[in-house]
């Protein structure tokens, strides 16, 4: 096998790394907002206590692509693939943050009735979940109009978080009783939006490594 094979060979490595990292990230935000909508307990102390995985994957990912960049001094292609590995390794554990956020949550809500039944929320996690899961496939597979059509799903989050917290508060306004446990709700809507954000991140990442241009797919 030659230097080249073998660094090839790394490079797979790193990218599969990256994908469990993302399954570890969606599995993280998928069991935070079941623990909410089933209001168990145990299972948001889980998402919590499991944090630490998706932690150790970031460090492992950003100390191999660098001492990759440092051995092997890459070409401009091979050098994109290693930056956003590190990149979406960032974002990767801002999401599982964000679960750890709803879990955290999720526990200071506790098993109080809910004031009403949820909907909404489990739909905005779902579409959220499903960015995810989309955005990782496009960077599996280089697939730069997947991940940009990943990045246009972003608006509908935005749009029922804006819809939502504005529900909420004027809820709390009529029913000030409940404040506390709506005020957690508002705050696990503003986590999944940060959550197509930073799905919306990886999507830039993706389009960079492949096409080695920046886009502003935020905006």
């Amino acid at each position: 096998m030659n230097a080249r094979q073998g660094f090839e060979g790394e490079l797979s490595v790193l990218k599969s790394l990256v994908l469990e990292m993302g399954t570890k990230a969606a599995y993280a935000l998928n069991e935070s907002v079941e623990a909410l909508v089933t209001q168990d307990i145990d299972r948001a102390l889980k998402v919590i206590d499991n944090d630490y995985k998706i932690n150790r994957m970031d460090i492992e990912i950003n100390e191999k692509a660098i001492w990759l960049i440092a051995k092997q001094q890459p070409v401009a292609s091979d050098l994109r693939r290693l930056v956003t590995s590190i990149k979406i390794a960032t974002d990767l554990e801002r999401v599982g943050d964000l679960a750890v956020n709803i879990a955290k949550s999720t526990i200071r809500i506790g098993q109080k009735e809910l004031f009403k039944p949820l909907k909404d929320i489990p739909l905005m996690a779902e579409k959220a979940a499903g960015m995810l899961t989309q955005v990782m496939a496009a960077f599996n597979e280089e697939d730069v109009n997947n991940a940009l059509k990943t990045a246009e799903l972003d608006n509908e989050i935005d749009e029922l978080y804006g819809r939502l917290v504005k529900e909420l508060l004027e809820y709390i306004a009529r029913n000030p009783e409940v404040t506390s446990q709506v005020t957690q709700l508002s705050f696990i809507c503003r986590d999944l939006e940060r959550v197509g954000d930073h799905t919306t991140n990886i999507s830039e990442s993706v389009v960079f490594m492949v096409k080695g241009q920046q886009y502003d797919l935020n905006a």
